[in-house]
């Protein structure tokens, strides 16, 4: 098979097309023929050498894929025959011609969606379900604010939020973006580049206190940033608000002030996918699957999610879909196309 390899840990320009055996599906798992695979910022972090695969992982880039199996491994799921369209999650591997992936971690492709778009959700998916609802901490009614709105991750959460009957506000670094996500549904959408983000926030939140009105604040935020932004999500997260971190854009280390948390009685937390056991993942395909997967939709429908797909390259190319990522100009997700006779075609946001 053909796959994407590392030459040495560095730059887009080290990512190289390579031949080699394809792999063989084990226990539970099933080889998936793919069609397309989704890019995610993990990958270039990998490819920088910072974000090593798990134990027993392939070492190929790529965590996510859309395809058809090939081949089962004993005890897979019956219901993943041969021929079966499938998008899984995977631990490593997506980059490539085939991928194993454990049949836990499958899902069938949402009906009437291209084997790319469907390439785009599996990271996204699980990562909003087990950060969002799983358990849950995001209610209809609350104030919902996501960082990095245009995000392949943040595009799923704010559609997923509205489905649940949140509001939803966002950041993104230009105004094409931030129309992009009013477009999507945001009632607001701040520039954090030229704007006051946080001062646009309070105020959709419940503006300062005054007249007798307490600060209602904002319920949840779900943050990839970090740094320098936490003591201001504090701020602004009003009594019992939930603070929930998947990355952390702009460091790791911040300063808390503990009698802030007790007083708003706040929850913080945070959480990663790739690592989790195949049973956790498991647990949380079949929250998506029951939960999420039946408001998948191609159509810009109120209560539905829709994958946004801004650009597809070929497998030869992951250099340049990476120097894409790496640049902040897409908005939604970034695919590979791998066999393009399978892939049928693909929607552009």
């Amino acid at each position: 098979m053909r796959y994407v390899t590392i030459a040495e840990f560095g730059g887009a320009e080290q990512l190289r097309l390579a031949e080699g055996p394809q792999p063989v599906p084990g226990t539970g798992e099933v080889l998936i023929r793919v069609a397309a695979a989704g890019v995610n910022r993990a990958d270039i972090h990998q490819r920088q050498g910072n974000y090593p695969p798990p134990a027993g992982a392939s070492e190929i880039l790529g965590l996510e894929v859309a395809g058809t199996v090939a081949e089962r491994g004993p005890g897979a799921e019956a219901r993943w025959t041969v021929g079966s369209r499938v998008c899984a999650l995977v631990p490593g591997g997506g980059y490539a011609e085939t991928c194993v992936a454990h049949g836990g971690c499958c899902l069938p492709i949402p009906e009437g969606l291209t084997l790319e778009e469907a390439a785009s959700l599996p990271e996204a998916a699980m990562t909003v379900w087990a950060n969002l609802f799983d358990p849950r901490r995001l209610f209809a009614g609350d104030r919902f604010l996501m960082q990095g709105g245009t995000s392949g991750i943040g595009v799923f959460a704010i559609q997923a939020a509205q489905a649940f009957g949140a509001q939803v506000a966002a950041t993104a670094g230009s105004t094409e973006k931030c129309a992009f996500l009013r477009e999507l549904g945001c009632e607001q959408a701040w520039n954090y580049r030229e704007e006051d983000w946080a001062a646009g926030a309070r105020a959709w939140a419940g503006g300062a206190e005054g007249n007798g009105q307490p600060y209602r604040g904002v319920d949840v935020i779900l943050d990839m940033v970090a740094g320098d932004y936490f003591a201001k999500h504090v701020e602004l997260l009003g009594r019992d608000g939930r603070l929930i971190h998947i990355a952390t854009g702009r460091g790791s280390e911040v300063a808390l002030d503990l009698r802030k948390v007790m007083g708003k009685r706040l929850t913080i937390t945070g959480s990663t996918l790739r690592s989790r056991s195949v049973e956790e993942k498991t647990r949380l395909r079949d929250g998506v699957e029951e939960h999420l997967w039946p408001l998948i939709g191609r159509e810009k429908t109120a209560g539905k999610i829709r994958p946004v797909v801004d650009r597809i390259f070929p497998l030869a190319e992951a250099a340049e879909a990476h120097r894409l990522m790496e640049s902040s100009r897409h908005m939604g997700k970034i695919v590979l196309r791998v066999h393009a006779e399978e892939s049928g075609g693909g929607m552009r946001r």
